[in-house]
């Protein structure tokens, strides 16, 4: 993977020396037979997003919309089927328009047909067919923080690495393509490991894919965890209001790729444990080591606790702040601002807390959408923002304040 081109300011010149990215933010948005909405039509005038409203109103539903705008399942990772609506014809689609700094921008994905594998959503930009939903990431970046993410500092592995996956795609638009390239390619070799005769030659041509994927997945991973974990340090006094985190990969292949060195060292090594656990594997029925054995650990900074024994308070707290840090990151990296997702935001912070959320989310330079059933707990904003209060998938604009 190419280093990542952090723009000056961003690990280590201190906030008032960074250039401030591009604003990217959505000015309308269109949704026909997705969840519980029929049709919809929203029209924005791109500052920051407030849904309220009462629980199963539609305003998750609004949001997982927005993030279909980025490659894969989107921020529940449901099925097609699940999203499309009940009663409906069975499709759905998601169309926005977008301002930034490639002037209007309209996307648009969807399926006619819903597909349990996702394989069938379609994208279009500017009415034209794009050739994979990786073409979006050249418009817009969306990320996000769901009340699903509070398990993940005690969650298993596997939640932590489609974390960093997201992570990772948020600045290197082939990790995705790769990610699901090494998982074929070891169903593969899982499958030939449960023949009777084994096709040595077969079976070597596939580890030596997996090897140079694995060794890309792990160096991407490394590259984007030091560069995050060097803006963390550069703006921590900045973000005080979040305990800032400490961040390491565990995991072989990872240690080999932090090494330093050609990457076909790591490629080499790899290739050497796929043919020496060849006989292991095959009894376990799986493949044991690899890029998918990785794991993200976080530790509490201000505590040096290892965040999984923190409280939730605090779990939620270092979550945050590692979300901002990694929007930062986004907008020094491109030169242009990530549409940020946070939904029930305000439920585990407190009147301070949120008030310092508001004020780095304006230094961030981006659109931020935000949910909570309290409409007030958002008054804050004021000007910054629009609101609309959501009601069984009816939207009404509501003054903050």
């Amino acid at each position: 993977m190419t280093a990542l081109p952090v723009r000056r300011g961003a690990a280590g010149t201190g906030p008032e020396a960074e250039p401030r990215p591009a604003r990217v933010a959505l000015t309308g948005l269109r949704l026909t037979d997705f969840r519980n909405y029929a049709t919809l039509a929203l029209d924005l005038d791109g500052r920051h997003v407030v849904l309220a409203g009462e629980n199963g109103a539609g305003k998750t539903n609004l949001m997982e919309a927005v993030s279909l705008l980025s490659p894969g399942r989107g921020f529940r990772r449901a099925t097609q089927a699940e999203m499309a609506r009940a009663g409906g014809p069975g499709g759905f689609a998601v169309a926005a328009t977008l301002e930034g700094p490639d002037g209007e921008v309209r996307i648009g994905t969807g399926v006619t047909e819903p597909d349990e594998d996702g394989a069938a959503r379609k994208v279009r930009i500017d009415g034209e067919p794009a050739r994979s939903a990786e073409a979006m990431l050249d418009h817009v970046r969306v990320l996000w923080l769901t009340p699903a993410s509070d398990g993940l500092f005690t969650g298993p592995a596997s939640d932590r690495r489609r974390f960093l996956d997201r992570l990772v795609l948020a600045l290197d638009p082939g990790h995705g393509s790769r990610v699901s390239a090494f998982e074929r390619a070891m169903r593969g070799r899982n499958r030939l490991l449960e023949e009777e005769a084994w096709d040595v030659a077969w079976i070597g041509a596939v580890e030596a894919q997996m090897a140079e994927l694995g060794a890309a997945i792990a160096a991407a991973r490394v590259e984007t965890v030091s560069c995050l974990a060097g803006l963390v340090a550069a703006t921590r006094e900045e973000t005080a209001a979040f305990p800032h985190a400490e961040l390491a990969l565990e995991g072989e292949l990872e240690a080999l790729a932090a090494a330093g060195g050609p990457a076909g060292v790591v490629e080499d090594r790899y290739r050497e444990i796929l043919a020496a656990g060849r006989a292991r594997d095959r009894a376990s029925g799986r493949t044991l080591d690899g890029p998918h054995r990785a794991d993200l650990r976080v530790q509490h900074g201000p505590k040096a606790m290892p965040a999984e024994l923190s409280s939730t308070g605090e779990q939620k707290a270092l979550l945050i702040g590692l979300v901002l840090a990694h929007a930062r990151l986004v907008g020094a990296t491109l030169g242009r601002a990530p549409v940020i997702l946070l939904d029930e935001i305000a439920a585990h912070l407190d009147q301070r807390r949120r008030a310092a959320l508001f004020e780095v989310l304006d230094r961030l330079g981006g659109q931020c959408w935000m949910t909570g059933t309290d409409l007030s707990v958002f008054a804050p904003l004021g000007e910054r923002a629009e609101a609309f209060e959501v009601e069984a998938g009816r939207l009404h604009r509501a003054p903050l304040g």
